[in-house]
């Protein structure tokens, strides 16, 4: 033995084989670096599969082959970068989120339980069973109005749109490619697949002969986008003896026999059950929950959380950190639910749990419009002056936009994307409410010098404005505030409502707020082609059903005045003053009858007949024989 320790045996080694052996151990421990680093990555990878998911045709899809795919295709570009600063941001959050429950499960939370029994009861009460709810999906649309133009594609891999993808076929879905996913990424994972650029007149074209056949079972259905629409079928069925199942089967293939598209449908108590049931049978199918209790909530209890509207990435993995995997693992939950979330994100997954949603079905346009707004994205620009013009451009679209939605805005909102995929936003409320590009620019200038100098070098991809508080310059409509219908010489009579122009809007959960809202989120390649930049969100109003009577334009009308219930001319502004002359001459009467019988009344008998002579003969030095007029409407009047 030596003085170090037990002796070894030891053995000459080759220079070059040492060499080698310290290339394969740094060749090791760099793949181990590798592997460590990817797999700290591993809720990067899901979020990067996007929001588009949960689409149709990817359940056989292998997520985790395309979730490396993606990975490797855009590892070190800008929007990795900027994803994988909010992942870390987000775990962070959850770290929070968890070590709160930590905490909560020492505590004492038998109150927390009793209020969210309390609320359960008092949601259960608001259960209603009796209508039949039907979400209408058309499948993979904007592709379906393509290949009717270009059958060969039928069997082939495409897609439709250039930088993003806003749509794909089904052949093209079981390679993982999706909607919203980038060109180049869905390239890599379909390298024959075909890319078709945008064509919106067209689509909007076959958009309205499906709404024309929606309408003819619910003339107040709603639209959600240009290709999917929500419907309350509960008289169409009671009128025509059908069950809902046999009524959305005739309404599918009147679809497909009138457009040669296909449609997907779901069948349920609500809105919100029935926009996932629509997407369970596709494409060209349709499926119908039972309206009745134990099955929507058995229905519930398997079903994944993502797949409900309203939960996205980020509050799936948080609440996949607590446990949360299904709507049925909610109840067990629900004692922390409010305290780790907040109000309005607990009631709304008690109300998921519970396969609760509106039931009431309505015109788009109904609703109340929050905000106007545009955007686009552009390549990287730094230029001070080609981002006043784009600034300036953007105000110009708005108050085209606000032009069709009839409306002006107090406050404006600048939206700025920079170059490394951060947004920033900025607001300011302005003296008083505007809608012209002239106005939108002056205002929105300042907003972005101040950006300017807060970011030295700034360099934005996307730039947009938007208009909240809205206030509506619509003319008012005479004949709906008084509550009449036009009359026409034949006898038809219909509603004196103005039309809606297409307009944009925001919209919320399709599920418990009105339409989501969007705009414009890219310049894409054939919408140049209309002077109108869509999107597929816009809303316009419901065809009237092909069976109603449409008056005919420019057929002879008269309009019954309120007052005096003679016919006027359908002539807006004289009619208003009519009613304004009517409502003075009838003010008139009903004082001077009033004052006349008080005065009566209250005078001697001996007496009466002397007030009634000064009373005529002031009439009549006035020019006036009001008096002997009993009723007005009995003879002709002399204004209007």
């Amino acid at each position: 033995m030596t003085p170090e320790g037990p002796e070894t045996k030891t053995e000459d080694v080759n220079p070059a084989t040492a060499d080698g052996l310290a290339v394969i151990v740094e060749s090791t421990e760099a793949m181990d670096g590798d592997e460590s680093a990817d797999a700290s990555h591993a809720s990067l990878k899901y979020s990067l599969l996007g929001p588009s998911l949960t689409k149709a045709g990817q359940d056989s899809v292998d997520q985790s082959k395309v979730s490396e795919i993606i990975y490797s295709a855009s590892k070190g570009s800008k929007f990795f970068n900027r994803e994988e600063v909010k992942d870390k941001i987000l775990t962070a959050k959850i770290e929070q989120i968890l070590e709160k429950k930590r905490q909560l499960e020492k505590l004492d939370l038998s109150r927390e339980l009793r209020n969210a029994d309390n609320l359960i009861a008092q949601l259960e009460l608001s259960r209603d069973l009796t209508q039949h709810i039907v979400h209408i999906d058309c499948d993979a649309f904007y592709a379906a109005v393509e290949q009717l133009d270009r059958p060969e594609l039928k069997d082939v891999p495409f897609a439709v749109g250039g930088g993003v993808l806003t749509t794909c076929n089904y052949v093209a879905r079981r390679f993982g490619c999706r909607s919203g996913m980038a060109g180049f990424v869905a390239k890599k994972l379909c390298p024959q697949l075909v890319l078709l650029p945008l064509n919106f007149d067209k689509y909007t074209a076959k958009a309205a002969q499906v709404r024309e056949v929606l309408a003819e079972y619910d003339p107040r259905f709603e639209s959600a986008s240009i290709d999917e629409a929500y419907l309350n079928i509960t008289e169409y069925c009671a009128d025509h003896n059908m069950t809902p199942e046999e009524a959305v089967a005739q309404m599918r293939e009147e679809v497909h026999k009138r457009t040669s598209i296909t449609v997907s449908a779901g069948i349920a108590a609500n809105a919100r059950l029935a926009k996932i049931c629509s997407n369970i049978n596709k494409p060209n199918g349709q499926f119908i929950l039972p309206s009745e209790r134990n099955a929507i909530m058995d229905f519930m209890h398997h079903l994944p959380c993502r797949k409900v509207n309203g939960v996205g990435r980020v509050l799936e993995r948080e609440l996949s950190s607590v446990g949360v995997k299904t709507c049925g693992d909610i109840y067990s939950n629900r004692q922390y639910l409010h305290r780790l979330f907040g109000e309005k994100t607990y009631e709304f997954l008690i109300k998921c749990y519970l396969g609760l949603g509106r039931t009431n079905v309505q015109p788009a346009e109904e609703y109340e419009r929050k905000s106007v707004g545009t955007e686009s994205t552009f390549r990287d620009m730094d230029d001070p002056s080609q981002l006043r013009e784009k600034l300036r451009w953007t105000a110009q679209e708005l108050e085209k936009d606000m032009e069709r939605a009839q409306c002006k805005g107090r406050t404006l909102c600048l939206k700025v994307k920079l170059h490394t995929y951060e947004v920033l936003t900025r607001q300011v409320a302005v003296p008083k409410a505007i809608h012209l590009a002239d106005e939108l620019y002056t205002h929105a200038l300042p907003m972005l010098q101040k950006l300017e100098q807060e970011v030295p070098g700034m360099k934005l991809r996307l730039l947009g404005l938007r208009c909240t508080h809205l206030v509506s310059t619509k003319k008012p409509d005479t004949m709906a505030f008084f509550g009449l219908k036009r009359k026409t010489r034949s006898g038809e009579t219909s509603l004196g409502l103005d039309e809606h122009e297409v307009s944009t809007v925001d919209a919320g959960y399709g599920d418990h707020t009105a339409p989501e809202p969007q705009t414009v989120s890219q310049e894409m390649p054939g919408s140049a082609q209309s002077p109108i930049r869509r999107h597929g969100k816009e809303i316009t109003p419901n065809p009237k059903p092909a069976k109603e009577p449409v008056p005919v334009e420019g057929q002879d009308e008269w309009w019954d005045c309120p007052i005096c219930s003679r016919p006027q001319a359908p002539d807006q502004r004289k009619f208003n003053e009519h009613i304004d002359l009517c409502l003075s001459r009838q003010t008139i009467l009903d004082t001077i009858r009033q004052e006349d019988s008080v005065a009566q009344a209250s005078a001697p008998q001996g007496s009466r007949g002397t007030m009634a002579d000064s009373r005529k003969a002031k009439e009549k030095k006035r020019g006036r024989l009001v008096a002997a007029i009993s009723d007005p409407r009995q003879k002709k009047l002399c204004f209007g």
